[in-house]
């Protein structure tokens, strides 16, 4: 390759290989070495059916691009290799000829995760649908909350002039408004969440205080083990909104096992995922995944399980994750989660603290002393 060529390979944002006639790999990017979990020198000459797991029978189809000179479009299958788990992807299938033009048998693999554009789309529904929900939080508090007051004070006034066995209907009554009031002071709690006051900030040192608080109360029962890169660059966020995050994550996955179970927290660094943003596409490499191996997500809600008041547990309110993706997207970040009995996992991607952003916040505290 020329420099230029090799730029331009080096720059692809999604895995690509070049295969040779005997569909053994020749070249791989970097964003394939991270997708994969493996060197190019691991990968170099190595058998692509070895490396690449991938749930279609696409031999016939190679051998059909090489004889067509043609490429080929292979959408919604699962691809994945060596400890990462399947993912939904679509493939692209191209012969690559020599300068002159003659065959030389080799093609071009490229694969596209599907969860790059779902989360893309789903960032923005999210965001949308939690500052409605914000709005709607602020409206319940102040027309419910205070009719809900006279009606719990009628009710024991009404039942000082009833007999003991005449009291089960206004006791309810008592009982159902305290409930509500209970509901609402969480979307209230939804609606109050501060804009994050952010520094660059060790994820793992996070992740450490959500674990041994987890530990000790609602995952008690659980067995809950650190899986963590410990190469990975500061985060640009807010600690305690962050750890709100994981300690939410860190419950749901522990309730979700209530005879016990296994949680694995495990952290990487994937330079292939970046968010597009108003501003402009922002990186967000830092991987955070909560891994457990529960019944998974009633198939019905997975997709909407962000959304708020949509909850898979019989008194749940809906409003943790809402919340959490509420926290996640004002820190120009995504959550994604991906489900099947006895494998759960939510994905956190986050940016990475950057020196301008340290000298931001540095030169804006400067002028705040001096105010």
């Amino acid at each position: 390759m020329t420099e230029y060529d090799t730029d331009l390979w080096a720059s692809l944002p999604i895995p690509a290989f070049i295969l040779d006639a005997e569909d053994r790999i020749i070249e791989s990017n970097t964003v394939a070495e991270s997708f994969l979990n493996s060197s190019s020198k691991v990968l170099l000459n190595a058998s692509v059916w070895d490396k690449v797991m991938i749930d279609a029978p696409l031999e016939a189809s190679f051998e059909r691009v090489r004889s067509d000179e043609s490429a080929l479009f292979i959408n919604d299958v699962d691809v994945g290799g060596g400890e990462r788990a399947p993912v939904l992807c679509n493939i692209q299938i191209a012969p690559l000829t020599t300068a002159s033009g003659a065959r030389s048998g080799q093609i071009l693999l490229l694969i596209s995760p599907r969860e790059i554009a779902d989360r893309l789309g789903r960032s923005h529904s999210v965001k949308t649908a939690a500052k409605s929900a914000i709005g709607m939080a602020e409206m319940l508090a102040h027309e419910i909350k205070n009719p809900l007051a006279g009606i719990t004070g009628a009710a024991q006034l009404l039942s000082m002039n009833l007999q003991p066995e005449d009291q089960e209907m206004t006791d309810l009554i008592v009982t159902e408004c305290r409930r509500i009031v209970k509901l609402l002071e969480q979307v209230e709690q939804f609606g109050n969440v501060l804009k994050p006051q952010c520094s660059a900030v060790n994820i793992h040192d996070i992740l450490d205080r959500a674990r041994r608080s987890a530990m000790v109360g609602f995952g008690a029962h659980m067995n809950i083990a650190e899986d963590y890169d410990p190469s990975l660059p500061s985060t640009w966020g807010d600690a305690d909104q962050l750890q709100q995050v994981f300690l939410n994550l860190l419950k749901n996955a522990s309730e979700a096992n209530k005879e016990g179970g296994n949680i694995r927290i495990h952290t990487f660094y994937e330079n292939s995922m970046r968010l597009r943003r108003a501003d402009g596409s922002g990186s967000v490499p830092l991987q955070i995944e909560i891994i457990d191996d529960g019944p998974g997500l009633p198939p019905e809600i997975a997709a909407d399980i962000f959304e708020p008041f949509v909850s898979s547990r019989e008194n749940g309110t809906g409003l943790g994750l809402a919340l959490v993706s509420k926290i996640i997207s004002e820190h120009q970040g995504w959550i994604a989660v991906d489900s099947t009995p006895g494998r759960t996992v939510f994905r956190v991607s986050l940016p990475v603290a950057t020196k301008d952003d340290v000298e931001a916040a540095e030169t804006s505290q400067t002028q705040t002393e001096i105010q």
